[in-house]
């Protein structure tokens, strides 16, 4: 399997987030990645390569411009007009009726963030535009013959909206991904699994109005799990992507057996869509021990879980793209991504 990874996602270091009422060091640091890198060379998956440099046009296919423009000059912007150097955290919010654009450096990370887990640094931008292109570069990858890649995307995208940072994530390399396989599929759809403990609202918003790119989630109850506000499963979708959304909504405590059949039933929609090829939004913060997950109530799933989710992955037979989502565990963040990967290519090269 081929690993796309780079460096320049450690450029992302905010040195905090807010988070329920706490200002609180960032849980999605630099040193995920690093770990995730650590176990995949001590498995040995296949060649290591560092990501293509895309133009925007392929960014664009999902973001608006004027999103992309804020994300690259937000830090440069907030801090010239007095902001705190440490990083860009919003202090009100377009919401509801007021929902007016504002251009004022101060009032715009109001305007396009959904929460404060989202903080802006100097390198923010870059860090995000290497982790977009290193899932373009495994897409490709797939799309020109390869069974599966892997993109160790940092920060994360799949809260990511078409113009809406949160959660972590500014662009959502598994819509960027999804996109761009669509368009070299010759009409079919593709389909994008979600296995991230928490709803990838922002590629559900993407998608949620097309009939070419079948969105299937499993994930915990968003009425106690963040992002609380989407991921219910009478979400599925609208106008003529009616029935392209799948929300399978798991109880907290969900453990291995359990998770599988639900996955089971996922693979089974995708299935019956007969894509052209699987994008798969990895997160490993399924994991009993996550504390991220912990800050309602975590699933129960033991390190024995995560080789059969990419075995049975596998099983669908789709050339397939894993994109890094979430997972804060440290100490088994490496080894669990290494499981889903290693699950997977133990069935694809037996």
């Amino acid at each position: 399997m081929i690993t796309v990874l780079t460096p320049d996602t450690a450029s992302h270091h905010p040195p905090h987030e807010f988070t329920d009422g706490r200002l609180v060091p960032l849980y999605e640091s630099p040193l995920r990645a690093t770990l995730i890198e650590a176990a995949l060379r001590h498995a040995n998956l296949g060649p290591i390569l560092m990501p293509d440099q895309w133009d925007d046009q392929h960014i664009r296919a999902v973001h608006p411009p004027e999103y992309l423009e804020y994300l690259a000059h937000a830090y440069r912007r907030w801090v010239a007009a007095g902001g705190s150097p440490e990083a860009v955290l919003p202090g009100t919010f377009a919401v509801r009726g007021m929902s007016r654009r504002s251009l004022t450096p101060l009032a715009a990370p109001g305007y396009y963030s959904f929460d404060l887990s989202a903080p802006i640094v100097a390198g923010t931008y870059a860090a995000a535009r290497a982790a977009a292109d290193a899932a373009l570069t495994a897409a490709r990858h797939v799309q020109a013959g390869a069974s599966a890649a892997y993109a160790l995307c940092r920060p994360p995208g799949h809260h990511a909206g078409p113009d809406l940072c949160g959660g972590y994530c500014f662009l959502n390399n598994a819509a960027i991904a999804a996109e761009y396989l669509r368009r070299h599929c010759a009409g079919r759809c593709v389909a994008i699994l979600d296995i991230d403990f928490h709803h990838g609202n922002g590629t559900q918003q993407i998608f949620e109005a097309r009939d070419d790119v079948l969105f299937v989630s499993l994930h915990a109850d968003p009425a106690e799990h963040y992002p609380y506000f989407s991921g219910y499963a009478d979400e599925i979708g609208r106008d003529v992507g009616r029935g392209w959304t799948h929300n399978l909504v798991l109880p907290a405590g969900t453990d291995d057996a359990s998770y599988l059949a639900a996955l089971d039933a996922a693979l089974a929609l995708i299935g019956a869509r007969m894509p052209a090829a699987l994008i798969v939004s990895l997160g490993v913060d399924t994991a009993a021990d996550d504390p991220v997950a912990a800050m309602g109530a975590s699933f129960a799933l033991s390190a024995a879980a995560f080789h059969p989710i990419g075995a049975r992955i596998a099983t669908l037979g789709l050339p397939t793209v894993f994109v890094q989502e979430g997972g804060y565990a440290v100490d088994a963040l490496g080894r669990n991504v290494a499981a889903v990967l290693t699950g997977f290519a133990s069935v694809v090269q037996p």
